[in-house]
């Protein structure tokens, strides 16, 4: 059975009778079920009867079924209500606008609105460029998705994204300060969303994109890169990338070897393994071999879109064909951007010495800790759970936050090395292991360096205003 999480987090509102065993028979009932109890507390109470809020972590739905029955089989023991903590955390939405100023006076409504506003709005359409100055501009990333590929749940619409990009903006603020907002497009096409962006520019200072399919993903970026003059960072690309170097450059402090050594397997070449390709190429890695679920990415295969050419033509130099478990043997590093279950114990087996495995798809990764256990000398998730979690948060906030610091004008591919070496070097050499290679995501100076390092690369390649 997986891992009870955070992500199932139910809190039991139970009835119990108030005699001695009663409780401790609760809770074996609830453990023999598989349920992990992270916190018990007392609703109510009388001489007969007690009442306890019990806060259990499952795997799912079905487990917190499975859980309340085992439960009501006991005598003296009643489930009177569930209340499902991650919903309840979702009612109403997770973010809110808050004024910054004080607005309690005559003089203050003078100033925030009319009449005064109108000196600003002077000052701006004489100088465009004061909007970054004197507005939220400075200080404001748009969040901007079509719905077309939200999670590991695929395209399910913009108004199922929003909870997505809800949180994304609480992380924003939460880690970096930035004032983000939530735009999600019902668009059909490139072209659409695009436009629709474009004409968005004049209040946000960058653009976030986010759970946008490949292809259009690229395309999209491509061209709102060449049309605003704001940083434009598509996250589930770049991001992921970011992140990835970082954890890759640590990992190989540990084993021993060099970024010019490699034989890199890439599973999944979707939006995050097409960015990451392309930055352990700048990185030095001279050897990537990308997989998707018809095989190997190799030049002269005949059903490639423009991006999977783009890898045939600068990937797998050894033109190596066949499926994942094919073109596994010999390859120091596996990443995994793709599905679950989908690497062996046996694929490991045949690795190089001191294998690095990042297994990424989320919520499942393509091999667990656990089924990996003894082979890998350094193992990464994308999940919270285990140790070394590849994470974009530790990523986008600095990211923007130097940027916007800067007045950058793009992301360059200079500003997005300088982050994953500002996230690795958060990890001090002295602390450095298997278990720990990249920060965490609640460790605040991951952002304070981040966004030093990018606001310095900007400068440095003149892309600031």
């Amino acid at each position: 059975m997986p891992t009870p999480n955070a992500s199932y987090s139910v809190r039991l509102r139970i009835e119990l009778d108030n005699r001695p065993g009663v409780l401790g028979r609760l809770t074996t009932a609830i453990g023999e079920a598989g349920g992990n109890i992270s916190a018990l507390d007392i609703a109510e109470a009388t001489t007969s009867l007690i009442v306890r809020d019990v806060t259990v972590f499952a795997v799912d739905d079905e487990h917190v079924r499975q859980i309340c029955k085992a439960v009501e089989a006991l005598d003296g023991i009643h489930v009177r209500d569930v209340r499902d903590r991650t919903f309840l955390m979702h009612e109403g939405g997770k973010i809110e606008v808050r004024s910054k100023v004080p607005l309690a006076t005559r003089d203050d409504l003078s100033m925030a609105y009319t009449p005064g506003v109108a000196r600003i709005c002077n000052a701006i359409a004489a100088n465009p460029a004061d909007a970054h100055r004197l507005t939220i501009k400075r200080n404001t990333v748009a969040i901007v998705s079509d719905g077309t590929a939200v999670l590991g749940l695929g395209n399910i619409g913009p108004e199922a994204a929003m909870p997505v990009m809800e949180g994304k903006a609480l992380l924003f603020k939460e880690f970096a300060g930035i004032d983000a907002f939530p735009i999600c497009l019902r668009v059909t096409s490139a072209d659409e969303l695009v436009e629709t962006v474009e004409r968005l520019e004049p209040v946000f200072g960058g653009i976030n994109l986010e759970d946008v399919a490949a292809p259009r993903c690229f395309e999209v970026e491509e061209r709102l890169k060449a049309s605003l003059d704001i940083p434009v960072f598509h996250d589930d690309q770049h991001g992921t990338a970011v992140v990835v170097l970082a954890a890759l450059r640590n990992a190989l402090k540990v084993v021993g070897k060099d970024m010019g050594d490699l034989k890199v397997v890439m599973s999944g070449v979707g939006a995050a393994g097409v960015a990451i390709t392309k930055i352990l190429l700048q990185a030095g890695v001279p050897n990537i071999i990308g997989v998707d679920r018809k095989g190997a990415i190799y030049e002269g295969r005949a059903d490639l879109d423009a991006s999977k050419q783009w890898l045939a033509e600068n990937s797998n130099p050894e033109h190596r064909r066949g499926s994942l478990h094919d073109v596994m043997p010999g390859a120091d590093v596996f990443i995994g951007v793709s599905g679950p279950g989908v690497l062996l114990r046996d694929d490991l087996r045949v690795m190089h010495n001191d294998p690095v495995v990042f297994a990424l798809a989320n919520p499942d990764p393509e091999i667990t800790p656990e089924d990996a256990e003894g082979l890998v000398a350094v193992m990464a998730t994308g999940r919270s759970d285990y140790p070394n979690q590849i994470n974009n948060v530790l990523c986008f906030p600095g990211i923007f936050r130097g940027a916007l610091d800067a007045g950058a004008r793009t992301v360059t591919e200079g500003m997005k090395l300088a982050a994953a070496e500002a996230i690795a070097a958060a990890v001090p050499d002295d602390e450095l292991s298997a278990g720990y290679i990249v920060p965490s995501v609640f460790n605040k100076r991951v952002v304070e360096l981040v966004a030093a390092a990018v606001a310095a690369a900007a400068v440095a390649e003149g892309v600031t205003r």
